[in-house]
């Protein structure tokens, strides 16, 4: 029976760090501030929003909302940006994905500075993840890292399979396992003779995007086993890209949804808006 990877456990280990540090930083007359856009009111991303406010509340980070009717234009978005850009009080700036149809969102998250782009999504900081400098990476892989090292699972030197090539999960966490020494392959839709490659993963990664896809047959006995999918499957339940039933007997550890990545996600992003803080004023958090 695999070892269940508690994500809600470890993100609040995440968050409480997060706390006392921002808490220490207040003692020094150094605030953080975080400020997230939501343009339209599309029903998840108001759920997201709503939590991401509620974790900034919980460790003491400031958060600004702005929330913007569905008929903002481009114009008026890359204005707002450029505001937050200017203002010395916000540290970090959140666009929330995705945007109303006939905005450009490549345009907005590239006009979002560097230095508070606490999603990691802008071409600097990715650039900065591949060669190893100092940045934002994105919240998610950054999580995957932490569930694995907090749960006393070994990168260095084991093979680890990403499924998945997103600019979002994939590219980034094949990086990140390979900062870690990990032997790294990335699949993607091309890939030929999948359960082939994936059989060889002592770290499995799944971030494909697909119900269930990934069975007992994807999987090597033993091996660590990451699901970074949430969907809400038929019967109304929310599953991810693994089918959990199927691989959990195979497993050596195994991350729930949901329950697993899904936490570490927004404690990530908190963790993001101390490092904008240490990068702005270049002090050590």
């Amino acid at each position: 029976m695999a070892k269940i990877i508690d994500g809600k456990a470890i993100a609040a280990q995440v968050k409480e760090e997060v706390r006392q540090k921002v808490a220490q930083l207040a003692e020094q007359g150094v605030s953080v501030c975080l400020a997230v856009v939501q343009v339209g009111s599309d029903p998840a991303s108001s759920v997201y929003v709503r939590n991401k406010k509620k974790a900034c509340e919980a460790v003491g980070i400031k958060s600004l909302s702005y929330e913007l009717p569905e008929e903002t234009t481009q114009a008026e978005l890359l204005a707002l940006v450029d505001d937050l850009n200017a203002r010395a009080d916000v540290n970090g700036i959140l666009v929330q994905l995705p945007l109303p149809k006939g905005l450009n969102e490549e345009e907005i998250l590239d006009r979002i500075s560097p230095l508070k782009d606490v999603d990691g999504f802008h071409p600097q900081n990715v650039g900065c993840l591949s060669v190893g400098k100092p940045g934002f990476v994105s919240c998610t892989p950054a999580g995957v890292i932490q569930l694995l090292k907090r749960s006393g699972i070994a990168i260095d030197g084991q093979e680890c399979v990403v499924i998945g090539r997103s600019n979002i999960v994939g590219k980034p966490m094949g990086m990140l396992l390979l900062q870690e020494n990990g032997t790294v392959t990335v699949t993607h839709s091309h890939t030929k003779d999948l359960k082939e490659v994936t059989k060889r993963a002592d770290i499995l990664v799944v971030a494909i995007g697909k119900p269930r896809m990934i069975t007992a047959e994807y999987v090597k006995e033993g091996a660590t086993v990451i699901d970074v999918g949430i969907h809400r499957g038929g019967d109304g339940k929310l599953c991810g890209d693994v089918d959990f039933d199927s691989v959990e007997p195979v497993a050596g550890a195994i991350t729930p949804v949901p329950g697993g990545v899904g936490p570490m996600t927004i404690a990530m992003l908190m963790h993001n808006c101390l490092t904008s803080v240490a990068l702005q004023k270049k002090i050590s958090v």
